[in-house]
């Protein structure tokens, strides 16, 4: 139940974080240069944040609850350390839910540069969440800032140890930029679709390269930082780093296998073996020695058919990010060569799918960081079985298929509301429903219908209910 709501939940996320930010690039350009495109992008996506706030808000709200029905061995014991975490969370969704109204209220009411930099702290807002998530989960994977008494409780408890933990900075930075990255490409995706079914106007086009070129600035730098979380996993979390790449015995030299599973006896089946690449890639050398799952007992590692979950998910990570730089490359020499899009409807068709396959890596980052840590849920403290509610399977099973349920509703009513969105903008663009639909006039200034009536004269002194220039 807790992998299934954290799965959906997580597919939000990269929009709570990153959409504001991006939202904002488009209205300064709008504002400095003056662009009405610009401006009715963002007035546009600003709608869409307000809407995935608003779910976001549900699922979120019921994670926190999962934490104490699930969880109670981990949060009796260990909540007052590493709960501050939660703390800045919940605090920054406050904030943000703050800003998110500022700016929605302050398009048709606030001057124009005093509506942006209002919302300029909506993307710190964003972060300061993550913040606390991170550091929540990065002390279950390198937990400190306490002491344990003769009956195995923490104690002495420091706040600051606790928080900032050697994987605090590496899952940070790397969750940071995999968000925004995701954001850039989904939202590039939907101008995709529109160019490749013929729409070439200059909002498709501004629609498509502002996020986009997000996403590719951050794609490259991506890599360097999926390359130094591994190699922090490598020295802190090493039964994790040979789950990620199947390694069964402690040794030099150590092969990279490209997907394939690891079997009971620790070889591994079918999947791709590159000599030496493992150590070469753990320690810059073939003499490298890389621990192996074999060296701690089978209580204290993944399951083989976990260790292979983590492998593949690890491997589609890492496959699908080599490829988005190959996109980002292809961008960067079309627009340093052309100053322009590239043309060919490939490019298009593959910046499309770009945003699904960045939801799917962020899945799949995940999968290996929880999965990974495997059997522990507070690494090398704390077992699952250990933590884990002793309510009755059935009973859990019930709340999990009300929460299936309302998650299905929930997301049902989400994609609902955006489709009907972009249908009435749609019919906008087309001018059927110019009437209608509030993007017809400036962002900025009175609504139509309250100028009109400001317009109006005012009644006779005399009373409304006699007609100037009538009879006594």
């Amino acid at each position: 139940m807790m992998a299934f709501t954290l799965a959906t939940h997580i597919m939000l996320v990269p929009f709570g974080v990153a959409l504001p930010f991006i939202t904002l690039v488009m209205h300064h350009r709008g504002l400095r240069r003056k662009d009405a495109t610009a401006m009715l992008l963002a007035r546009r996506w600003s709608a869409v944040m307000a809407v995935q706030f608003a779910v976001g808000i549900v699922t979120g709200t019921v994670l926190s609850f999962e934490f104490g029905l699930l969880w109670p061995g981990m949060m009796g014991r260990w909540g007052d350390v590493f709960g501050l975490g939660f703390g800045v969370e919940a605090w920054a969704f406050f904030l943000e839910a703050v800003l998110v109204a500022i700016y929605l209220y302050g398009w048709r009411r606030l001057k124009p540069w005093t509506h942006f930099w209002l919302a300029v702290p909506l993307p710190l807002a964003a972060l300061m969440g993550a913040f606390g998530i991170i550091a929540a989960n990065s002390w279950m994977n390198t937990p400190q800032g306490f002491q344990l008494d003769p009956d195995g409780n923490p104690v002495d408890v420091d706040v600051r140890q606790a928080i900032f933990t050697p994987m605090f900075g590496p899952e940070y930075w790397h969750f940071v930029v995999a968000m925004f990255l995701t954001a850039g490409y989904v939202v590039a995706g939907v101008y995709a679709v529109g160019w490749l079914r013929g729409r070439r106007d200059h909002y498709h086009r501004l629609g498509f390269t502002v996020p986009f070129t997000v996403a590719a600035i951050l794609t490259p730098i991506q890599f360097f930082l999926g390359d130094n979380i591994a190699r922090q996993i490598f020295h802190k979390q090493p039964i994790k780093f040979a789950t990620a790449e199947l390694v069964w015995d402690t040794d030099t030299h150590v092969p990279e296998y490209l997907f394939g599973r690891l079997q009971e006896d620790g070889t591994v089946k079918g999947g791709i073996k590159i000599p030496q690449l493992d150590s070469i890639l753990a320690g810059f050398t073939p003499d490298t020695q890389v621990t192996g799952l074999s060296s701690v007992p089978a209580s204290d590692r993944p399951t083989a058919l976990q260790a292979t979950i983590v492998h593949w998910a690890f491997d589609i990570m890492a496959t699908i990010g080599s490829v988005l730089i190959l996109l980002a490359l292809w961008y960067a020499w079309c627009w340093w060569r052309h100053r322009d899009l590239p043309r060919s409807k490939w490019f298009f068709r593959c910046a499309a799918v770009a945003g699904v396959a960045s939801v799917i890596t962020v899945e799949c980052g995940w999968i290996t960081t929880e999965v990974g840590r495997q059997p522990w849920i507070v690494y090398q403290n704390m077992r699952v079985s250990d933590a884990v509610t002793p309510t009755r399977a059935a009973s859990l099973w019930t709340m999990f298929g009300v929460v299936a349920v309302v998650y299905v509703l929930i997301f049902g009513a989400f994609l609902t509301v955006l489709l009907k969105m972009r249908t009435r903008w749609r019919l906008a663009e087309d001018g059927a429903a110019a009437a209608e639909s509030p993007e017809t006039d400036t962002p900025y200034g009175p609504r139509p219908e309250l100028a009109a009536t400001a317009a109006q004269p005012p009644p006779p002194a005399d009373g409304p209910g006699r007609a100037p220039g009538g009879p006594e």
